[in-house]
């Protein structure tokens, strides 16, 4: 079979490549090509385009960088015509895949959606365009399908991937030496994959470490990002350690994680975080209007309930990240409740396999079978 994958940021091409690996399997002369990154390349995928050329993030942000949003549409949508796949799997990226959703099906390709848009928080009847222009659904979050189902789409949960890449996870036995670290507490700086998120984010997250002399912080770099865009923290004397997340979670007493994928992977390792996030003031004025769900954690999301602090937008500022870090730290009942709520989190999430589950129901649609549970 071919298939067409379009994946848009670093978790994305992740996801995207060990669902790759994973169809193949089951079809080992399967055709891969598309939209990823390195993880997808090296998993098989012809690169039409990488994700870095493409990914924005923020509602006035889109707007800014809309010409090139187009520049790579037209661009994808000429490849999948040529290519003419069995069938496009979608991974993530709600914006520009949704639009290729809608493409694919006007020209008669299945269109398979793993990972799919949060529409749930915002906007709910985007969920109705999901039905019209997706074959089938796999999601990743335990309350998506029964959210789905009152729309009429085929939607199943699969598990969730990052129970995968953390079983898979071996720690680095010489971590500290490797980066030079010394063996004071660590706080791990989770900032985000984005030069975008880097330049709302890291200037206050620096202005927290003054208050915590006792402890060392450590900024989980991801390799993608110039190191340029570290400068401020490096002169700073903040140490960063570049595409070793894990490892660092591993290590660490507490974390300050912007929110996204990393909260839910913080929380599987079991470390106490405060979550924040910071956009610009128009674009957070129009998701505080357009948002729906009362918490912005994935962790929160999953355990209906409070489980992390959130300090968003101006929440976000050195004291009050400073005090809610000094809790998680000092407080023994804080952080057992943190961690019970992890527990609660992990309950809902159930089993991994996301990927060999997907891999699994794509291939047996297109061999009319049904799934063996």
């Amino acid at each position: 079979m071919k298939y067409y994958l379009i994946c848009g940021e670093r978790s994305g091409d992740l996801h995207s490549s060990n669902l790759i690996k994973a169809i193949k399997v089951h079809d080992e002369e399967g055709i891969f090509r598309g939209m990823g990154g390195d993880y997808s390349a090296e998993a098989g995928l012809n690169l039409k385009a990488h994700y870095e050329e493409v990914s924005v993030m923020g509602f006035i942000e889109v707007l800014f960088g809309f010409r090139k949003v187009l520049k790579y549409l037209r661009l994808i949508k000429e490849d999948l015509l040529q290519f003419r796949p069995d069938v496009l799997i979608l991974v993530d990226f709600g914006g520009f895949n949704m639009k290729m959703a809608a493409f694919a099906k006007s020209k008669g390709i299945k269109v398979h959606y793993y990972i799919p848009p949060k529409v749930w928080a915002w906007n709910q009847k985007r969920a109705l365009n999901i039905k019209k222009q997706t074959d089938k659904v796999y999601s990743i979050l335990p309350f998506e399908p029964e959210f789905f189902k009152k729309y009429g789409i085929d939607a199943q949960y699969v598990g969730n991937p990052l129970f995968d890449e953390i079983a898979k996870f071996e720690p680095h036995p010489f971590f500290h030496q490797k980066n030079e670290l010394n063996y004071q507490p660590i706080i791990a700086l989770l900032p985000g994959s984005r030069q975008q998120e880097l330049d709302n984010m890291l200037s206050v997250l620096i202005s927290v470490v003054k208050n915590f002399p006792n402890a060392q912080f450590v900024i989980a770099g991801v390799g993608n990002l110039k190191p340029e865009a570290y400068s401020a923290a490096i002169k700073a004397g903040i140490r960063i350690v570049f595409d070793q997340t894990y490892d660092l979670l591993h290590h660490a007493t507490a974390a300050i994680v912007t929110s996204g994928t990393a909260t839910l992977e913080t929380a599987l390792f079991r470390v106490p975080q405060v979550v924040v996030y910071k956009t610009s003031s128009l674009s957070y004025l129009i998701a505080k209007r357009l948002i729906k769900v009362p918490y912005i954690s994935l962790v929160n999301l999953i355990a209906n309930e409070e489980v992390v602090k959130e300090l968003i937008q101006d929440d976000f500022n050195s004291s009050s990240v400073s005090s809610e870090l000094n809790y998680l730290l000092a407080d023994i009942q804080r952080k057992a409740r943190v961690l019970n709520g992890y527990d609660l989190v992990k309950q809902k999430l159930g089993e991994g396999s996301a990927s060999a589950k997907t891999a699994q129901l794509i291939h047996e649609s297109f061999n009319g079978k049904e799934l063996n549970n």
